[in-house]
């Protein structure tokens, strides 16, 4: 009896961090000692059901101390093996499993651009029941695979945070570009939807570590600048506006580098003066210095002065009384410019 007693059932060193371990054998030998940590239950698995549990302590797998391991005797052996899967389960809470990737493409509605999400963190798992969580994976999942059920867990709360992320934010709840300030709030709704999933499995998410909600940098990119033309838009009145200022922004550059920039400085001056002039409503060509119709002409001289001139700037005849100008051999009239007379060809003055 003495060398029966010489095998242990334990979880290796190594293994100890996993939610959920397996005993590689399922032929497990009679009076065999099972030793179980103070974090975890050790249970028997026979045929997808929970045949027998040991908590914390030493055990001797024998029918006298666990009276349902007679069902599990294998016959073949003599009665000293029982033929049954032993699974290791952690009661602890385990700690910093991560969890990631692409959340979904959506379109914002304050944009409507179309932006992808991304979500990258930890979170913490803890075993609610450890037989449902045994025998509703068992057949389903490869429970002797370390840490299959984190993953599986990380899976499951990705999708969760999914539908969470893009109700909340099809319904206006949290802004695209303001998710980072919504962290708690989205939290709240994740686990929530997260653990009525996980709760038919025997698990229970209690909280998310470290985790962030992020844009792709493009579509950041873009609608950072998208807000920043819509906030000037609006301080602007109008699109038109705005367009006359990121104008004369570039009339303003390209004046101060002097050319330098190339083609692109002059356009943008060119586009921001002609912009600024249009909203300003002097979109007209500057008036030449004398316009014809305010030249007052010297009947003298025929130098041309400006309006308003009291004396001919050339010679000093007064200009008040200024007749109309005619040609001083048949007394026709002439224009301000004429060098002829129209009707006998006597050169004027000015010719």
């Amino acid at each position: 009896m003495a060398w029966f007693d010489r095998e242990f059932i334990a979880v290796p060193d190594g293994n100890k961090n996993q939610l959920v371990y397996k005993w590689p054998d399922v032929n497990i030998r009679r009076y065999s000692r099972a030793m179980v940590n103070a974090d975890e239950i050790a249970l028997f698995v026979k045929s997808g059901h929970v045949i027998a549990t040991m908590g914390p302590g030493r055990h001797r797998v024998d029918a006298n101390e666990l009276p349902v391991l007679g069902a599990l005797v294998d016959g073949l052996t003599g009665g000293n093996f029982y033929r049954a899967e032993l699974y290791f389960v952690t009661t602890r809470e385990t700690t910093g499993i991560k969890f990631g990737g692409r959340l979904a493409d959506i379109t914002d509605p304050v944009s409507q651009q179309v932006v992808t999400l991304r979500v990258f963190g930890e979170f913490a798992l803890s075993v609610r029941d450890p037989a449902e969580l045994i025998t509703a994976l068992v057949g389903t999942t490869d429970l002797a695979a370390p840490a299959v059920v984190e993953n599986w867990s990380a899976d499951l709360l990705l999708k969760s945070m999914k539908v969470a992320v893009t109700q909340g934010i099809s319904r206006g709840d949290w802004p695209v570009l303001g998710l980072a300030g919504e962290l708690e709030p989205i939290e709240s709704a994740v686990l929530r939807q997260t653990n009525i999933a996980l709760y038919e499995y025997g698990l229970r998410i209690p909280r998310l570590g470290n985790f962030d909600i992020t844009l792709a940098p493009e579509d950041a990119e873009r609608l950072k600048r998208l807000a920043k033309d819509t906030t000037y838009i609006r301080l602007a009145g109008d699109f038109q506006r705005y367009a006359a200022g990121e104008l004369a922004l570039g009339a303003s550059e390209g004046f101060a580098r002097g050319g330098t920039g190339g083609e692109g400085g002059f356009l943008g001056a060119a586009l921001g003066l002609n912009a600024i002039q249009q909203h300003t409503g002097n979109n007209h060509p500057p008036a030449p210095a004398l316009p014809v119709a305010a030249q007052a002409i010297c009947a003298d001289c025929r130098t041309p002065n400006p309006a308003g001139a009291r004396f001919c700037m050339h010679c000093g005849t007064p200009l008040a009384a200024s007749p109309t100008p005619r040609c001083r051999t048949c007394d026709a009239e002439l224009t301000a410019t004429a060098k002829f007379c129209g009707a006998c060809g006597t050169p004027t003055a000015a010719g």
